[in-house]
């Protein structure tokens, strides 16, 4: 099996690279090759038990994604993104990346002629208020973001592409990654993550939003099992509804700090301050915060055991398994 990571730089795709790395094999089958592209030089994993490349490329430039799949991979997890905080600062930036990436790459799919399974993160950010309590699967799309319309469009192009049997697309909608690892990013949602991987450190973090502020959360762990079991889906099964929403906890920011609490004790959690942002707290107010994943569930996907459970695994797979004094 051949592979191909976008956006293998990023959390995201490091996490799913060393997940290969340590399986060997993917749904079953033994990966022989996989290409890392992004925009900065990758990172490799050590002692990988295939042979691995990396790529340092744009996709949003013409001509860049026919070179990249000259190797006619099997499967494509094109995570290559720009965030959601980014891509509302930068409107160019954000279409060109997260819109027209998508279509260079869909096309070059098409021309190479080989119908690659292609995972997709998608987000679900493609989703804006008002909302249902929860949302179903077949809630409409009305985001309320450009990053969450760009995602949108990319999950209609993804269908039909898949329609006219020129990929075989899966898109899923990852909740936010909680808790990030490394240092916060642009991401408008980077905050979930900073006011308990910060204290975790032993440094103090600020949180823009109220307490009460709601958010559909999962971890690192989790989004990792979710590409490499979309990876594998009977594509028969899923049916012509490509796109689907990925389970998750829906946590409130005191139930997160509460939560910090029981798992690290007072002194960490007393590290984290509130100071309000308007431009965050207006990004937020229009996102979805919870979710009936029964489609994703059918086909067997799973959400992490409780928040707890995140908490304990950052503190394992980050921070050897001690929290700073």
């Amino acid at each position: 099996m051949d592979i191909l990571i976008t956006g293998g730089a990023g959390m995201i795709g490091r996490k799913l690279v060393e997940r290969l790395a340590r399986d060997g094999t993917l749904n079953g089958r033994r990966i022989d090759r996989v290409t890392l592209q992004d925009v900065v030089e990758p990172a490799t994993p050590a002692d990988a038990p295939f042979a691995v490349e990396t790529r340092v490329t744009d996709l949003s430039t013409p001509g860049e994604a026919d070179t990249l799949l000259g190797n006619t991979p099997d499967v494509i997890f094109h995570l290559a993104a720009v965030v959601s905080g980014e891509a509302e600062t930068d409107f160019d930036k954000g279409y060109r990346v997260n819109l027209t990436g998508v279509l260079n790459l869909l096309e070059a799919a098409r021309r190479a002629g080989n119908v690659p399974r292609i995972v997709f993160a998608s987000s679900i950010a493609v989703y804006g208020a008002p909302f249902p309590e929860p949302i179903p699967d077949d809630f409409f799309h009305q985001p309320l973001t450009s990053y969450g319309t760009q995602k949108a469009c990319a999950e209609l192009l993804l269908a039909d592409y898949t329609r006219k049997g020129l990929v075989d697309g899966i898109g899923i909608r990852l909740p936010t990654v909680c808790i990030r690892p490394g240092k916060p990013n642009k991401a408008a949602s980077s905050f979930f993550s900073g006011i308990l991987r910060e204290p975790l450190a032993g440094v103090e973090a600020v949180c823009p939003v109220d307490e009460t502020v709601r958010h559909w959360v999962a971890s690192p762990r989790a989004a990792t099992q979710f590409l490499v079991h979309a990876a594998g889906l009977d594509g028969d099964k899923v049916g012509p509804r490509r796109n689907l929403s990925m389970p998750g906890h829906c946590v409130s920011i005191r139930e997160m700090l509460d939560a910090l609490r029981r798992v690290a004790g007072d002194k960490v959690a007393d590290r984290v301050r509130f100071v309000p942002d308007d431009f965050i707290r207006r990004i937020v107010a229009g996102w979805p915060q919870n979710f009936a994943t029964d489609r994703a569930l059918s086909l067997g996907f799973k959400a992490d055991p409780d928040f707890d459970s995140i908490i304990r695994y950052h503190i394992e797979d980050e921070l050897g398994g001690k929290v700073a004094d």
